[in-house]
């Protein structure tokens, strides 16, 4: 293994944290079930503590997507007699990942996402889930209870409706600081994102479900009316079976997407 490889100091742009307890490691791999034939992708390998027991699994295959070119020598020296391990080196936030996607074999996409950049990879990874058969993170715990949250908990909110319009969200099980390398500040947490075969809420306009969704939590000690009166009057609300007077987090996914259909009906016949 090569020198820089295990001298590799954790870099605060990248919001690095390495991964070292084996038993955390056997929890997250045992909670993916990696077998032979699935295509397997990782974001953020880093110094590999994952990416080896999913080689083990696959009996070498696994594409990885990693930015820190520093990291990129020491991993292709490690897995070098590994039949189909691929480093894609690239910004897994601007990353094409429906280029590793094949007919039959649907991504399986595994991370230990770096908090600073979580919230926007996960909306980037949903515009691919028509291509995705489950996604497992790691992710900082309040991020892993904002996508699993349902309406009245305090965590719900954008995050959690757009997340679940595609996927059934399970917070699996917790991490403490201690099995990282540097330990970070916060607890974090493992959560399985498994797109729907069939969506439960399909909306006519995802763009439009998005933009009533962001307007309805602009400011969320606000209500519904106040939230939406550039969009929708209250009297369209009621009509939905809606009360405009609610503030945006006791609203489900289902009130949501009959709010963006009247919408974007209503935009469409102006």
């Amino acid at each position: 293994m090569s020198r820089s490889h295990m001298g590799h100091q954790a870099r605060k742009r990248f919001g690095q944290n390495f991964l070292h307890d084996p038993n955390v490691i056997r929890n997250i791999v045992k909670s993916i079930r990696p077998k032979v034939g699935d295509n397997m992708v990782e974001i953020g390998p880093g110094l590999g503590a994952i990416t080896e027991e999913l080689l083990d699994a696959t009996e070498g295959y696994l594409n990885v997507v990693e930015l820190d070119r520093d990291l990129i020598p020491g991993l292709n020296v490690k897995f070098f007699n590994m039949p189909g391990f691929k480093v894609n080196e690239a910004d897994a936030l601007k990353f094409d990942f429906a280029s590793l996607y094949e007919e039959d074999r649907p991504l399986r996409i595994v991370g230990n996402l770096p908090y600073n950049i979580s919230t926007p990879l996960i909306f980037h990874l949903l515009s691919y889930t028509g291509k995705v058969k489950d996604m497992h993170f790691m992710l900082q715990k309040e991020v892993v209870q904002r996508l699993a949250a349902g309406p009245g908990e305090n965590n719900y909110g954008r995050l959690s409706i757009m997340a679940q319009y595609f996927c059934e969200v399970q917070h699996l099980f917790d991490v403490g600081p201690g099995a990282f390398k540097p330990a970070p500040k916060v607890d974090s947490a493992i959560v399985r994102m498994v797109p729907y075969a069939t969506l439960p809420h399909p909306v006519k306009d995802h763009r439009t479900l998005e933009n009533i969704v962001r307007e309805s939590f602009s400011m969320r000690r606000k209500t519904l009316r106040n939230n939406l009166k550039n969009t929708i009057s209250s009297d369209d609300l009621e009509s939905l079976g809606i009360d405009p007077s609610l503030r945006p987090e006791r609203l489900g996914l289902a009130e949501f997407a009959r709010i963006a259909d009247f919408v974007f009906e209503g935009s469409n016949h102006e």
